[in-house]
Parts: C-alpha cells; structure tokens; sequence
C-alpha cells in the first residue's frame, strides 16, 4: 500500500506551495526574476532620488542596495557567486517613480537560484520551467552535446542503438573483419 499523494493532493499542495511562495516574494521590498544564465532585481525608490544618493555594492558573493542615510533595502550574502564585470546597475524612471534594476550575471550558468540573498525566503527551483531556447543560441560544444543526446533519445524510443553503442557495434564489426580466424559467437557488447 502506497501513501504518497494522489494527483490532486500533489497538485493541491503545488498551489498551495505557489501562493505562500507569491506571498513571501510579495513581502520582499524588490521584484525578481532569472533565466538560468542570469539574475534581474528591481527595486522601487523615490521619484526624487538620483543615482549619487545610491549606495549599491556588488561583489562576488554579495549585494548591498541602500538609499544613502537610510537602512539598506538589500544587503547580503549570495546564494551563488556572480561576474561582477559582467553585472551592472542602473537608476531608471517608471510610471510609479523609479527603479533601481540590477543584472547580476552568474559564475554558473546552469543551476537556478533559490533566492537572490540568504536571508530572504526561498522558492521551490525544481516547479521552474525555463524557457524554450533554440539549438542556435547555445555555443558549440554544447549544442553538438545536445544534438547527440536528442538522436539518442529518438533512436531509444525507435528500438534502435543509441550513437555510442552504434559506435562500439561498428568496432566490433571492424575487428571481426581483421580478424576472421577469431569466434565471435559469444562477444556480448557493454
């Protein structure tokens, strides 16, 4: 007898993980989002405050965001280690005022931060569904790595021998041709 969640009770503590996670993001005094190559914060400030009245501070492992005199809105500890020649602030105008926006640009580009401090609440990385990218944007290595791994699935799902073990298949076959003398009837391929 089975006890883990049916379909619907998985998917009842999905929403209800969603909304505690929607209300503590909600609480935070900035707004976030990231792909998996980097990391976007926005932080609303006071329409009258102009860049020299920011005190922003962005190292390796740590991000500090405070209106000068006054307590910082965001200071800590990343989860993760960022390029700090790579990531950059600006103060822009909004609708509602103005906005710091901050791109940090992240050492690993292939994990999911749960949060962009520390200190602050986390989200669940594993309900992310990235967005669909196109072979095209990877680089070279990676997309020929994705390409094998795409034709193998496929030629799993046909029955068919995967890329690696066509290759030791037509290993054999050659060594068989070079050596006829040799039996073969007990050669198992692993």
């Amino acid at each position: 007898m089975s006890s883990s969640p049916t379909p619907s009770e998985r998917s009842k503590a999905d929403e209800e993980l969603k909304a505690r996670e929607a209300a503590e993001q909600a609480t935070l005094p900035y707004k976030w989002t990231q792909t998996i190559a980097d990391l976007d914060v926005t932080v609303p400030v006071p329409a009258n405050i102009k860049s020299r009245d920011l005190d922003i501070k962005l190292t390796k492992a740590k991000l500090k965001v405070a209106i000068k005199g006054q307590s910082s809105i965001i200071d800590g500890d990343l989860p993760h280690p960022i390029h700090v020649d790579e990531s950059t602030w600006t103060l822009e105008t909004v609708p509602s005022g103005k906005e710091v926006s901050i791109h940090l640009d992240k050492v690993n580009k292939m994990e999911w931060w749960a949060h962009v401090i520390t200190s602050a609440p986390k989200i669940d990385t594993s309900k992310i569904s990235p967005e669909n990218s196109k072979l095209s944007d990877l680089d070279g290595e990676t997309r020929s790595m994705v390409e094998k791994m795409m034709y193998d699935q496929r030629q799993k799902e046909l029955g068919k021998p995967t890329s690696d073990e066509q290759k030791k298949m037509d290993l054999l076959a050659q060594f068989q041709k070079q050596h006829p003398e040799m039996d073969f009837s007990n050669a198992k391929i692993g």
